[in-house]
């Protein structure tokens, strides 16, 4: 799962990348790192490593570094806590080859002795794509990023924005961001539906990369994804 991870880590570092530059930031990468020399927007890394083994003070001094900053260590094999860090969330870079979706396994009946399981998927409106500003509005309003999301998304040839609408309604979506060997899935949300349906619904056509924790992580999981490494993010207060 090296592999996958490395390419995780990668198409992550772009999305960013992407992201920031909406914001007119300009990131730098090498093979090290993906950073930024000023602060972020909301819920985004200054810094994304690329490789195990980064120096971490010659990282830290790629980016403003006070508090407010962040950084994704991709190998969770950093310790940022002697600069003034602390851990902000641990999670597991995930993978999933082309073409190997599937629903999650149903309940288990009544008195069957088994370990308990994510609810299986029921079907319901398809992803489709988001196209407009306003439809971006409306998708962003209910992810909850509100203006993280800025209409140049839209323009860039690597980005699909999907919604799950029903009744006219956003009632989840996902983000999938294609930058290379695998496409990155990111933001993935469920408001008035069950999260495994909308993770149902991605596109089974390329392998798929992202990273979740928790509950996320188990839902992942049962539509096919496997954890590829462990990830870290690190936040100065």
């Amino acid at each position: 799962m090296r592999e996958a991870t490395m390419d995780a880590a990668r198409d992550n570092a772009a999305w960013c990348d992407l992201v920031c530059r909406t914001h007119g930031l300009t990131g730098v990468t090498d093979a090290d790192a993906w950073s930024v020399p000023r602060r972020s927007p909301t819920w985004y890394p200054d810094a994304v490593t690329l490789r195990p083994g980064v120096d971490a003070a010659t990282l830290l001094g790629r980016i403003d570094a006070g508090p407010g900053a962040s950084v994704k260590d991709s190998f969770a094999d950093l310790d940022l806590a002697r600069f003034g860090f602390r851990v902000l969330f641990d999670a597991h870079w995930i993978h999933r080859p082309a073409a190997a979706v599937h629903r999650p396994p149903a309940a288990p009946t009544a008195g069957a002795a088994s370990a308990p399981r994510v609810p299986a998927a029921r079907p319901g409106s398809p992803l489709t794509r988001v196209t407009t500003p306003g439809g971006l509005a409306g998708w962003a309003e209910a992810h909850g990023g509100g203006p993280l999301f800025r209409p140049a998304l839209l323009g860039d040839p690597r980005v699909t924005v999907l919604a799950r609408v029903d009744a006219g309604v956003v009632a989840g979506g996902a983000v999938l961001h294609h930058g290379g060997r695998a496409v990155g899935v990111s933001n993935v949300f469920a408001r008035a539906v069950p999260p495994e349906e909308v993770w149902a619904g991605l596109p089974g056509s390329a392998a798929l990369v992202g990273y979740e924790s928790g509950d996320d992580l188990a839902v992942a999981r049962s539509v096919g994804f496997r954890p590829a490494g462990p990830l870290r993010v690190w936040l100065r207060d």
